[in-house]
C-alpha cells in the first residue's frame, strides 16, 4: 500500500501554545474590537486568582465584556438564549474559556450572533437541515482542560438529555477558532477525576484517528507524537503531587491539542460512535465513556479485523501503538496488539473508571444504544462492526 495516498488538510486556527500564554488574551481580544462576550464554566475560573487578573487586564485594555456561563454539557436552548440576549450588543469577539463544553457553546454562539437564527436550523440529524452561510463573530478558544481538542475543530457538540435525547454537532469550517491559546498551566486546577476523564478522551481520539479509514501520513505523525506525549505526561499530571506534574500538564495539553487536530482531519471510531447515544440517553460524562470503553472497543476492533480483514493497515497500527505506549518489543504484531489491549485494561483498572451501569444503563438499553450509534464517527472506524459485536462491547462495560 502506498502510504502517501492523496489527502487534504482542513483549516486550523492560529495556535499559541505554552505556559503563560493566557496572559496574552487581552492583547488578542483587542485585535477584534472592544466588545467581548466571555463564555465560561459556572464556577472554577471565577474562583481562581486568574479571573480577577483577567478582568483587571481587560479594563486596562479598555475592553468591555459580558458573560455567558455554561454548566454541564451545552444544549441548543442555552445557545439560542445566549444569542437572543447578546445579539443586539454588537459583540466584536467571543472567547470561550473552559473545557470542551464551554468551547463548544462559545463556538456555536459565535456562529449565530450575526445571523440570529436558532442552532436547530443547522444541527446535524435533528435540526431543520438548513445550510449554514455565516457570517460568524470571531471566536477565540482558551481550553482549561485537556480532553476534547475542541479548540482545533469546526464542530460544536450540543445535547438534549433524556430518553428521546440527542447529542449532535453544529459543524462548519467558519466555526473554527481564529486563535487557540493553549496554556498548560491552566490544568493545575483540575481535580484528578477530571484529568482522568478528559485525558482518556484525548487519548481515545488519538488512537481512533490513528487507525481511522481517513488517516494520512500527516495525521499519523501528529497522533504518534501526541500518544508518546500522553504516555509520558498523563500519569504525572494525574498524580498532582508528582514533582513532574508541570511537565505532565505540558505534554497532556499538547496531546489534547493534537487529538483535536487529528479528529478534525480524519475522524474517529467506534468509541465516539457509541458515545453519542450514551451521552444523550444517560448522564454519562463524555470522558468517562471514552475511558471506560476504549480497551474493550480496541479489543473488539482487533478481533474483528483478524477475522474479516487480516490485511488491514489498522492491525499494523494497533501493534505500533502497543510498542509505543508500553515501551516494549514484542515477538509479533499479534502479540503487540494483545499487549496494547492489556495495557489499556490496566489503565482502566488503575483509574477506577466507572461502568456504564453506574449511570443507569442496563441490559435492556443495549439495543437502543446500538441502533443509534451508526452516525459520523462510526463511518471512519477501521471496519464495520456488527450489532452483535457492539452489543457485546457494551455488555462488557455494564
Amino acid at each position: 500500500m502506498n502510504p502517501f495516498k492523496a489527502f487534504q488538510i482542513a483549516r486550523l486556527p492560529e495556535i499559541r501554545f505554552g505556559s503563560g500564554v493566557f496572559d496574552d488574551l487581552p492583547e488578542v481580544l483587542s485585535r477584534y474590537g472592544r466588545q467581548t462576550l466571555l463564555v465560561t464554566g459556572s464556577r472554577s475560573l471565577q474562583q481562581s486568582p486568574r479571573w480577577q487578573r483577567l478582568i483587571d487586564a481587560l479594563a486596562k485594555a479598555d475592553i468591555t465584556w459580558q458573560q455567558v456561563r455554561v454548566e454541564g454539557e451545552p444544549s441548543p436552548e442555552l445557545v439560542d438564549q445566549a444569542v437572543r440576549l447578546h445579539r443586539e450588543t454588537a459583540i466584536d469577539v467571543v472567547v470561550g474559556i473552559g473545557g470542551g463544553s464551554v468551547l463548544d457553546a462559545a463556538k456555536a454562539i459565535a456562529g449565530l450572533l450575526r445571523t440570529g437564527g436558532s442552532v436547530l436550523d443547522h444541527l446535524e440529524g435533528v435540526g431543520r437541515g438548513l445550510p449554514y452561510t455565516g457570517p460568524t463573530v470571531p471566536f477565540v478558544a482558551v481550553p482549561t482542560t485537556a480532553g476534547t481538542g475542541s479548540e482545533a475543530t469546526k464542530n460544536a457538540v450540543l445535547s438534549r438529555p433524556g430518553p428521546d435525547g440527542f447529542k449532535k454537532s453544529f459543524r462548519d469550517d467558519r466555526l473554527i477558532a481564529r486563535l487557540a491559546l493553549v496554556d498548560p498551566s491552566l490544568l493545575g486546577s483540575c481535580p484528578k477525576d477530571l484529568i482522568a476523564a478528559n485525558g482518556m478522551d484525548a487519548f481515545t481520539q488519538l488512537l481512533e484517528s490513528y487507525v481511522s479509514l481517513r488517516a494520512s501520513p500527516f495525521t499519523d505523525a501528529l497522533a504518534s507524537s501526541a500518544m508518546q506525549a500522553f504516555r509520558d505526561g498523563f500519569w504525572p499530571a494525574w498524580e498532582a503531587d508528582d514533582p513532574l506534574a508541570q511537565k505532565g500538564y505540558q505534554k497532556l495539553a499538547y496531546a489534547s491539542l493534537c487529538s483535536g487536530i487529528t479528529l478534525a482531519q480524519c475522524g474517529l471510531g467506534s468509541v465516539h460512535g457509541l458515545a453519542s447515544p450514551l451521552g444523550a440517553f444517560f448522564p454519562l460524562p463524555h470522558g468517562v465513556v471514552c475511558g471506560t470503553l476504549v480497551a474493550a472497543a480496541t479489543r473488539c476492533n482487533i478481533d474483528a479485523l483478524r477475522q474479516r480483514e487480516p490485511d488491514s493497515p489498522a492491525l499494523r497500527k494497533y501493534a505500533e501503538a502497543g510498542i509505543l505506549l508500553s515501551g516494549r518489543m514484542y515477538a509479533s504484531e499479534s502479540a503487540a496488539q494483545d499487549g496494547l489491549v492489556d495495557l489499556l485494561m490496566e489503565w482502566t483498572r488503575r483509574l477506577s473508571l466507572p461502568r456504564l451501569g453506574d449511570y443507569g444503563m442496563n441490559e435492556d438499553d443495549i439495543g437502543r444504544v446500538v441502533a443509534n450509534c451508526r452516525g459520523g464517527s462510526m463511518q471512519t472506524n477501521p471496519l464495520v462492526l456488527t450489532d452483535d459485536e457492539l452489543a457485546a462491547l457494551l455488555r462488557e462495560r455494564l
